[in-house]
């Protein structure tokens, strides 16, 4: 979960949440550049994050009872094994995506290292059963991973004031792109997407009490706390 807080107290946007955002700018993005299969692209995007439901797993708060960033969490062996068998009954595109992602996320932890081999070695046969070129998975892998650093940056409030340009991520063209704010509205340049300007949403959930006993007590917080839903437009200019 993506956590933040303020005198109102703890701002929560749960994983999936995040994912669904990542899923809507993938889905604007323009049409003539969209990936070979750009319907599983879409699909993975969306649900990268899926198997990291804060209502079922732990650990959701830290030695001092306070929520975790995702930050803060390691690789998770059982999660990520989940994660790509979810991946592998839907698709095999899906589950190449899933994989690069998981080897982009945890690339540096040792605890990773193994799994991340193990995904690599299966590589080949995924290429083959699903018919599709390495290339053309690179390139829906950088738009998955475009997506879901703008959507992460949105997520946390990291969009810099004063028409600074804050970088997002490289695109599949190898372009890096760039956010700013101009009124109401975040710009992104180069402009990548279908139409000239277009909205998105996410949702965030506040809760005031600062620390927690267990993660049975944070969970049922977090369960009943109000939710409040976020508008954006994301414009050419």
């Amino acid at each position: 979960m993506i956590v933040q807080y303020d005198e109102k107290g703890w701002h929560i946007v749960t994983q999936r949440s995040h994912g669904l955002l990542a899923g809507q700018i993938c889905a604007r993005w323009k049409v003539t550049d969209q990936p070979e299969k750009w319907v599983e692209t879409l699909i993975a995007t969306a649900e990268h994050d899926d198997v990291y439901n804060e209502f079922e797993r732990s650990p959701l708060i830290d030695e001092n009872g306070a929520p975790v960033n995702f930050k803060s969490t390691r690789f998770d062996l059982d999660s990520s094994a989940r994660l790509m068998d979810m991946a592998l009954t839907k698709s095999r595109v899906i589950a190449l995506l899933i994989a690069r992602h998981i080897s982009f996320t945890h690339g540096s932890d040792p605890l990773a290292k193994s799994f991340i081999t193990h995904l690599k070695k299966k590589e080949p046969r995924w290429l083959k059963e699903t018919e599709v070129t390495k290339k053309s998975i690179d390139l829906a892998y950088a738009l998955l991973e475009f997506s879901d650093a703008l959507s992460l940056l949105i997520c946390q409030s990291q969009i810099p004031p004063e028409g600074r340009k804050l970088q997002i991520s490289t695109g599949p063209n190898g372009l890096p792109y760039f956010l700013s704010q101009k009124e109401e509205s975040l710009i992104v340049e180069p402009w990548p997407f279908e139409t000239d300007q277009f909205s998105v949403s996410y949702e965030t959930r506040t809760i005031k009490q600062l620390r927690f006993k267990s993660d049975e007590e944070f969970r049922s917080k977090l369960k009943t706390s109000p939710v409040k839903n976020h508008n954006l437009i994301i414009s050419r200019s």
